[in-house]
């Protein structure tokens, strides 16, 4: 459809017309064109100018202002008329969505609507072709509710009054037409409603009406839907169900009930009748407003490639995919056996009564407790860090993660014996690849060191940016864009912060500049499953900021990688660990220290981190960081294999480059200190016994002359593998603390003493503290012994291999 305006203007009128074209499939259906009458005024001569007292808006507005906001009015309701010539379309599902749908649910048709269990755009169509205009009716709703709210916003920006003052009673309009138009909407309001870093006091207080106090359902026709969808009399299954709802939310309500097998309490969650017809004509009608903003975006900012209708797509999926309860008690059995096996403590989900669930009705077992709208600001930072371990542990390990932990989904128990937060509302899941969760490890890591150039390789990766990217562009357009975000306190701080850096680098010319480049020259895109992440993520925040505006979700997570670095030996991984002990310090081109890096990771592991303005300090040992004795055992816990395994290749190098040089300096102690006789040879050339090995395996006893069986067993180092060895020995010493630095420099000084002194004495004298200080008990000592086996093996057989050259 091609829409041509041609306003008109008289003194007393104004019209504006508009020549209307349908095409389709390239050829012309219809062409037709109208006059609207525009709003009446009266000029009134004063110093002031005309002014006017009709329009959309009322009195009290310049004509000029009131004249373009009739106009803007008045030609999205004629936009919206066009779409009576054309097919409305529904967000399309190409297969690839990552919202967690059961396979047994996948082709599912409903006897009763005859609408499918899981999004399909095709099967839906074919529904509502056979209901011609209902999906127009409810696009002119959209339309005819939306406008004067708009407009009125409009308005008060034009008058050059603050929308803050009238935050109140735009909150108030705006929740009304939420609670008007339905569950789509009200969606949209819950989510708004726990963000104080997107909305005022007054406008969040307003939305949350729409979490707890949404309209409920009659308890009959509750009943008559729990009866239908078990097939059988509600008595016959439940001794007790709830007469009123506990809860109403914009999908389903809850009852209290008894099983009449077992006694066991249970919720009972039964769906809205018709919500389903509702929402996949919501789903249409959305899609048409995304294809609106897509056009607007693609004409305006035709580099940035985000594809608004794909992120359209994927939610609507996605909210589709909540109306299945059946596939709603497959995710909540699947998370709770995956968190129960990965471990997490302290958070709880209730078991599922699968047998009496429906695609209307879910069973699950009865939780006491509050949710954390009721918690006080202490409990919800206590509960919050709970709930991110277990979100980051979804998101991050186990690839399966919960798309809506909103505050009326997390709840603390009462009965603490099961933990401390409860989570609920499975409906929305959604799943990643194991590649997927790497990048995003990998992204946290390098944002949170302030590594930009390997952070640009992760936005490409994760399709944000094209691999085609001007580099010398992007990073420093990265730096002024995401360390304002690392700082935390959600969108009001990230302004402050993001005008404070322009402040100070030509200000407002500046800010347009790269505002200009970032819309022409950086072609960047929003990936449709960021439509699912996203909505996590921000949920989340913004229930922490509830209890901390100082909450930081980025940095909040590192912990939580750095264990995961330690623990997890797969290549992304070992790359990421090998960045974070290599790389150099950002404010020196200098080598890094690997001990003191090592030594950052595992306090980082155990939440203790030392930060330089908001970003992780690598080279910098955190105030209250671990003991000695903490360090060695975290080092040789369950919990860093990965660690472990990723160094074992440098720590058998070390030992090797540090015991070949132990034995030059013997061999060249002895040909100092040993006599020289006449007639005898030079010390160097007396034989020594020696051995090979042959390729069986078994040693062959000879002789050899001091120097070339040194050579042979020990060659000399490059100045490299020197340097290298030595700072190994930086590494060992600043994790253990003891000073080894004597074993290689003087090998006859260090076993004198020890043979003088003994063990406790000599490390008494190298280190000043007592060895016994690091001992090691029960399974970490096992592991530190497994783990020097094998680093012996590997000298033994590289040994092996050198005795075996030249025989």
């Amino acid at each position: 459809m091609r829409v041509v305006c041609n306003p008109t203007c008289g003194a007393a009128s104004r019209l504006a017309s508009w020549s209307t074209t349908t095409w389709r499939d390239g050829a012309r259906v219809s062409r037709r064109t109208k006059v609207i009458p525009r709003v009446r005024t009266r000029e009134k001569e004063d110093q002031q100018g005309a002014t006017t007292s009709g329009g959309l808006l009322g009195g009290g507005l310049p004509f000029s202002t009131s004249g373009a906001l009739d106009a803007a009015a008045s030609a999205v309701i004629e936009a919206s008329k066009g779409t009576e010539d054309v097919r409305i379309d529904g967000p399309e599902n190409d297969g690839k969505t990552l919202v967690s749908i059961d396979e047994s649910r996948e082709g599912v048709v409903d006897r009763e609507d005859g609408l499918p269990a899981t999004y399909d755009r095709i099967a839906i169509q074919r529904y509502w072709d056979g209901r011609p205009g209902e999906l127009r009716k409810r696009w002119g709703e959209f339309v005819r509710l939306n406008v004067p709210f708009l407009t009125r916003i409009a308005g008060i920006l034009l008058s050059g009054a603050s929308l803050a003052d009238e935050s109140g009673p735009l909150s108030r309009q705006a929740r009304k037409i939420m609670e008007t138009l339905g569950p789509t909407y009200i969606k949209m309001g819950q989510m708004l409603s726990v963000r104080p870093d997107v909305l005022p006091e007054d406008a969040r207080d307003e939305l949350a009406v729409l979490q707890d106090s949404v309209k409920p359902f009659s308890s009959e026709t509750a009943r008559e839907v729990v009866e239908r969808s078990l097939g059988v009399p509600i008595e016959d299954v439940f001794s007790s169900f709830s007469k009123e709802p506990i809860a109403a939310a914009s999908l389903a309500q809850v009852h209290r009930a008894t099983l009449a097998s077992t006694g066991q309490e249970v919720a009972v969650k039964v769906q809205r009748p018709d919500i389903i017809s509702t929402v996949s004509k919501d789903l249409y009608v959305l899609r048409r407003a995304a294809e609106v903003y897509q056009g607007i975006m693609d004409r305006f900012a035709p580099q940035q490639r985000t594809n608004y209708v794909g992120l359209l797509n994927e939610w609507a999926v996605g909210f589709y995919t909540e109306l299945d309860f059946m596939n709603e008690a497959a995710n909540q059995i699947k998370m709770r056996d995956l968190l129960r096996g990965a471990g997490v403590d302290g958070v709880y989900i209730p078991e599922v009564y699968l047998e009496h669930c429906s695609r209307y009705l879910l069973v699950t077992e009865w939780v006491e407790g509050k949710k954390l709208t009721e918690c006080d600001p202490d409990e919800v930072n206590e509960l919050v860090a709970i709930g991110q371990e277990a979100f980051l542990t979804q998101l991050l390990q186990l690839g399966f993660f919960h798309c809506d932990p909103h505050p009326g989904n997390l709840m603390k128990l009462h009965d603490e014996s099961k933990g401390k937060l409860a989570l609920i509302d499975f409906g929305l899941m959604a799943s990643l690849n194991q590649e997927e969760m790497d990048t995003l490890v990998s992204s946290i890591v390098h944002l949170s060191n302030k590594d930009y150039a390997k952070l640009t390789e992760d936005f490409v990766k994760l399709d944000i940016l094209p691999a085609d990217c001007d580099r010398q562009k992007v990073l420093p357009l990265m730096d002024k864009a995401l360390s304002p975000f690392i700082k935390g306190g959600g969108a009001t701080k990230y302004k402050d912060e993001v005008l404070k850096i322009y402040e100070g680098a030509g200000g407002l010319q500046s800010m347009t500049s790269d505002f200009v480049t970032v819309m022409n020259d950086i072609p960047f895109s929003i990936p449709p499953y960021f439509a699912l992440l996203g909505r996590a993520v921000a949920t989340l925040e913004g229930i922490a900021l509830v209890g901390d505006p100082n909450y930081r979700i980025v940095m909040e997570s590192y912990p939580f990688v750095s264990r995961r670095l330690l623990s997890d030996d797969r290549p992304a991984f070992q790359q990421a660990l090998t960045e974070i002990l290599y790389s150099s310090p950002s404010s020196s081109s200098s080598s890094p220290s690997r001990g003191q890096r090592l030594a950052v990771l595992l306090n980082a592991a155990q939440g203790i981190v030392a930060e330089t303005d908001s970003f992780v300090d690598l080279d910098t040992l955190p105030e209250g960081s671990l003991s000695t004795k903490d360090s060695v055992s975290l080092f040789f816990g369950e919990k860093a294999s990965g660690l472990r395994n990723s160094l074992k290749p440098e720590i058998a190098n070390a030992a090797d480059f540090l015991l070949r040089q132990a034995i030059r300096r013997v061999s060249t102690q002895v040909e100092v200190s040993a006599p020289r006789l006449p007639f005898m040879p030079k010390p160097e050339d007396v034989p020594v016994p020696f051995f090979t090995v042959a390729e069986d395996g078994l040693p062959i006893p000879t002789l050899r002359p001091l120097r070339e069986a040194t050579e042979q067993i020990a060659p000399p180092l490059t100045q490299d593998e020197e340097i290298y060895a030595l700072s190994m020995l930086d590494l060992l010493n600043e994790v253990s603390g003891l000073d080894l630095k004597s074993l290689y420099l003087d090998p006859f000084g260090t076993a004198r003493d020890l043979v003088a002194g003994g063990l406790a004495a000599a490390a008494s004298d190298l280190t000043g503290s007592d060895l016994l200080s690091v001992e090691l008990e029960g399974r970490e000592r096992e592991i530190a012994e497994e783990y020097a086996s094998e680093i012996l093996g590997e000298l033994r057989d590289r040994y092996i291999a050198r005795l075996q050259q030249n025989m």
